[in-house]
């Protein structure tokens, strides 16, 4: 019963971790409402897109003879803004497209509205205007091992750290286990999708700082060091004891580590650089 409860409490900490990245992120659609007039429109403007098609931005269409433009430029530049306008899509809603980036490139961008009942710019306030990244295309066999492998090691590891703190004697497998789907997900597929997506396997440290590369490698640090102080083989005495600790210091690092939102500080095109000539590739930045 007590093993039983410990793997519930770890799904809904695993859970509770899916859903906070799905919410937070610089890659995540913008939400939020704006009033035209007496009306509400509830948006969400894309914010990550696949470079092999422009990128379709588009909101509820509020009614009464609507119109309105797709406000852009490149980010970060000086660029002047340019204008595009909304057309009306086949869905009942207002549409139109950013032009494709190279990988990592970025543009802002932001809407005007308007109807026979009044204006509106969205977001309300520029300081909230999304930036939205492009991405080269990531095969699902590369990213969805990926994105499962590391959720199977959040569940994993809760598990060991729980037993750990509850004087478990299976932590110490769960704990290896955790070790292995970490290595395997973030260090391994986790480059793999980063050189797929952005043409660079790690942009962490020392090369960079990718906050998603260098979280990544600190949560796997903490459990390889945690594994290193359990041993192959079981423990007695102050050993054990200090195994058990460093699994509950591990599971405590992997926690803060996904409340840190994905996909912070990543990868950005330099457009200064692209501009003097430089391959695309070579002119991505990060941090």
């Amino acid at each position: 019963m007590v093993g039983a409860l410990l793997w519930v409490v770890a799904v809904v900490a695993m859970l509770g971790a899916a859903s906070y990245q799905r919410a937070t992120g610089p890659t995540y659609p913008l939400r939020g409402e704006v009033a035209i007039g007496a009306a509400t429109v509830d948006y969400a403007l894309v914010r990550s897109w696949t470079n092999t098609t422009d990128a379709l931005v588009q909101v509820p269409d509020p009614g009464q003879d609507a119109a309105g433009y797709l406000v852009w430029r490149r980010y970060p530049t000086a660029d002047p803004f340019e204008r595009v306008a909304l057309t009306a899509g086949d869905d009942g809603e207002l549409v139109a497209s950013l032009p494709r980036q190279p990988a990592a490139g970025k543009v802002e961008y932001y809407l005007e509205l308007s109807t026979a009942a009044g204006e509106a710019r969205v977001p309300a306030v520029a300081d909230d205007d999304p930036v939205l990244r492009f991405k080269a295309p990531v095969p699902a066999a590369a990213l969805v091992p990926h994105v499962v492998l590391m959720f199977l090691a959040m569940l994993v590891g809760v598990r060991a750290g729980l037993g750990a703190a509850a004087g478990r004697p299976e932590s110490r497998r769960w704990a290896w286990a955790a070790l292995g789907l970490m290595t395997v997900g973030g260090m391994i597929l986790g480059p793999i999708v980063q050189k797929y997506a952005f043409g660079a396997y790690w942009t962490g440290w020392p090369l960079g700082y990718d906050l998603t590369d260098n979280k990544t490698l600190v949560m796997w640090l903490a459990w390889l060091g945690a594994c290193g102080v359990l041993g192959v083989r079981a423990a007695e005495g102050r050993r054990r004891e200090a195994g058990r600790a460093a699994v509950v210091l591990a599971t405590v690092v992997m926690l803060v580590v996904y409340l840190i939102p994905h996909s912070m500080r990543g990868s950005e095109l330099d457009y200064e650089q692209l501009e003097r000539g430089v391959d695309p590739v070579e002119a991505i930045r990060t941090g």
